[in-house]
């Protein structure tokens, strides 16, 4: 069994990934309804939040664990990893997508919560890659509180998205790196109005990367049946439902 971890509903962009590269793991999806958004949290406060989560998916008896909050992984991914042995595999922003197929040299739109874009580990990326002189960063915290509405087309999401878009000269852009998971949600709407911009996120990448360092553990499973278990805030979730909607909404 494999857990999988987000603030919210936007990991569950991710585990829709990871369901389809992993397709005999079984999976629990840890939801923190309790305490979405991250956005306004300390890294000390969400350092906890995760830490809780962590422990809680390893007593249910899972094998690895998944971050699939870009600020998870920018606050507590190498605290956990230097406590902790067992695989936790961490999603981040997909910056390196971007810069491999950004042919054209032209500007990266990097878009995330305010805790990621401010972490060292993000600063880190881009330094590692000497393309801090293409990035720009744009923080969008509504996008989250959007997503977890449920309001994924409307007029009122298009509109903040014109807003901010309108800081920088958007023309100048091609990629625009969606660094987290709930932004994966608005990836048509961004690319139908904003046709100049491509979207790239981390999913694939990580789900890749996951099955990898299970194949070099001899952790894969070749018998489990797909099933999935949604959990919100260490509670069995009473409307599994409304998850199943979103992960239904993505692409296949």
């Amino acid at each position: 069994m494999i857990g999988v971890f987000d603030s919210g509903i936007g990991g569950l962009t991710l585990l829709h990934e990871l369901m389809h590269t992993l397709p005999h793991e079984d999976f629990i999806y840890f939801a923190d309804t309790e305490n979405v958004p991250y956005s306004y949290k300390t890294p000390e406060q969400i350092k906890g939040f995760v830490e809780e989560a962590v422990l809680y998916l390893r007593e249910q008896g899972c094998k690895a664990i998944v971050l699939a909050c870009n600020t998870a992984t920018n606050v507590a991914v190498e605290y956990l990893r230097s406590k902790y042995d067992f695989p936790i595999v961490a999603i981040q922003p997909a910056v390196k997508v971007a810069f491999d197929n950004n042919k054209e040299n032209k500007r990266i739109l990097a878009c995330a919560t305010p805790v990621t874009l401010k972490a060292d580990r993000f600063e880190n990326l881009i330094n590692s890659l000497d393309i801090n002189h293409l990035v720009d960063r744009l923080p969008l915290p509504k996008l989250v509180e959007f997503a977890e509405r449920e309001q994924f087309e409307s007029p009122d999401v298009l509109g903040y998205l014109k807003e901010e878009f309108a800081k920088f000269d958007i023309d100048q852009h091609r990629y625009i790196v969606l660094g987290c998971t709930h932004f994966t949600y608005f990836e048509d709407l961004i690319e139908e109005n904003f046709p100049n911009l491509i979207a790239v996120d981390g999913n694939k990448g990580t789900a890749r990367h996951l099955k990898n360092v299970l194949a070099k553990a001899n952790l894969l499973s070749d018998s489990g049946t797909g099933t999935v278990r949604f959990v919100e805030s260490k509670i069995e979730s009473q409307n599994p439902e409304r998850f199943w909607r979103y992960l239904n909404r993505l692409k296949s």
